[in-house]
């Protein structure tokens, strides 16, 4: 398989984000772009026209240098596996609406904290601490050290700070607290708390991702098949052959009988 094949064949968001980092990386480092127009600036959003493109292109910068292909790596590898294996993401929108929180809340985390303009290596954070939460119990190699999963993202914090300083860390820090907070909204206080999931997706968000067609899912426990999916399907009311007026029957009696 080739390499645009295997590119082609992964989710559509996490495919989406690493070839768009990797592209505007390659412009801004290339000289193409000045790095200006991509970075996180508040000030620029009161301009007229506001520049909201810059809410998104500050998460899609890497690094310089082997970064680009390091960054985009990180980016694409635990995406997908977030969004194509994750049991915390099996109905139509929550992957997505998990990035808009955690992205979200990075942004308000580093405005009040460091006043950073780029958010990528927070963002990797996030998607590393939930998917290093879904393999918990399991044990990984850190370049050449083995140790617990859910011990990697500290991990990968800790090798910050000794290389490139607190601030960078802090950046990285923000990013596991969005998606601690996350983990806890959705999943933890609704089952150890006793209460609900205080990041429902939209209904108009779960029409935008459901599936259209019947689609084949290799995961990696089996292979899993998914039927095209319908907003009417989860309106309470079962679909059939039958007429509506014909459902509403008695069960009848056998012709012939007492």
């Amino acid at each position: 398989m080739s390499a645009v094949e295997y590119f082609k064949q992964g989710p559509p968001i996490s495919r989406t984000i690493a070839a768009a980092a990797f592209t505007l990386s390659a412009l801004v480092y290339t000289g193409f772009i000045s790095a200006y127009w991509v970075l996180f600036w508040p000030s620029a959003f009161l301009k007229l026209p506001p520049q909201l493109w810059r809410i998104f292109t500050s998460f899609l910068l890497t690094g310089p240098q082997f970064s680009i292909l390091f960054d985009t790596y990180f980016l694409y590898t635990y995406g997908a596996k977030l969004e194509r294996a994750s049991p915390k993401f099996t109905q139509p929108g929550e992957y997505f609406m998990y990035l808009v929180f955690v992205c979200a809340t990075i942004i308000g985390l580093n405005m009040a904290l460091t006043g950073t303009t780029v958010f990528t290596s927070a963002l990797i954070l996030a998607m590393t601490y939930t998917s290093c939460q879904d393999d918990r119990g399991s044990m990984t190699t850190f370049y050449i050290v083995t140790i617990p999963s859910q011990w990697v993202p500290y991990a990968m914090i800790l090798i910050t700070f000794l290389l490139n300083g607190p601030y960078a860390a802090l950046i990285q820090v923000t990013g596991l607290i969005a998606a601690h907070l996350h983990d806890f909204l959705t999943r933890l206080w609704p089952t150890f708390g006793g209460g609900r999931n205080w990041l429902p997706v939209p209904a108009f968000v779960r029409r935008m991702w459901e599936t259209k067609t019947d689609s084949v899912t290799h995961k990696p426990y089996g292979t899993a098949f998914a039927r095209a999916q319908s907003g009417s399907s989860t309106s309470g009311s079962s679909n059939g052959p039958l007429p509506e007026s014909w459902k509403s029957r008695g069960s009848g009696h056998r012709l012939g009988g007492s």
